[in-house]
């Protein structure tokens, strides 16, 4: 065993991902229905180097942690592949149907869409992969950029943690845009 997962603690794991999510979905203040993004490094998490040290326990740690948060709320959750599928997302067929997101065919594997993608396929009850999707919020946990399934405008959060295992966390919300000029008006609650 490696020295990064002998210090990899899934039941810590597991708690800072519940947390994680807990605090960016009272930040968001995303519905039920909405779609909650999370790219996430498994050899981050375990002291690796991102795509190098892929670990099914620590995505299945992160999952433990996130899922039954989401599911309580009736959010999606979303699962970003590695750039060996292209970022693709893993979702629920329903969600997919229900915005209008075309499947491809691929199947994720922890060494070809990465352990995160490959648990959440098997975890969900008709998962789907799909190129691209507009999520509400999400968290990006070891690097893995998923701004580009977040829509515009993605606005940073701050939480009481910034690390998943050894992995940096970073999070957002997402918000209407402004447009208009000097006379325009805006809801308080958005600014």
């Amino acid at each position: 065993m490696s020295d990064e997962k002998k210090n990899f603690d899934p039941a810590a794991v597991t708690e800072q991902a519940r947390t994680a999510v807990t605090e960016l979905l009272d930040a968001a203040g995303l519905e039920k229905g909405d779609v909650f993004v999370i790219g996430c490094s498994s050899s981050e998490i375990v002291g690796g180097h991102i795509g190098k040290n892929s670990s099914m326990e620590a995505a299945a740690a992160v999952l433990a942690g996130v899922l039954p948060e989401l599911k309580a709320r009736g959010i999606y959750l979303a699962a970003q592949c590695c750039e060996h599928l292209n970022r693709a997302i893993v979702i629920e067929q329903e969600a997919a149907r229900r915005y209008g997101w075309e499947p491809v065919c691929a199947v994720p594997q922890p060494h070809a869409g990465g352990s995160w993608a490959t648990a959440c396929w098997r975890a969900f009850e008709h998962p789907v992969l799909v190129e691209e999707i507009r999520a509400g919020a999400g968290i990006d946990i070891g690097g893995t950029l998923i701004g580009m399934h977040l829509r515009r405008v993605a606005v940073p959060v701050r939480l009481s943690i910034n690390h998943i295992g050894q992995a940096s966390i970073l999070c957002a919300r997402t918000r209407p845009k402004y447009i208009g000029g000097a006379r325009a008006v805006y809801e308080e609650a958005e600014q």
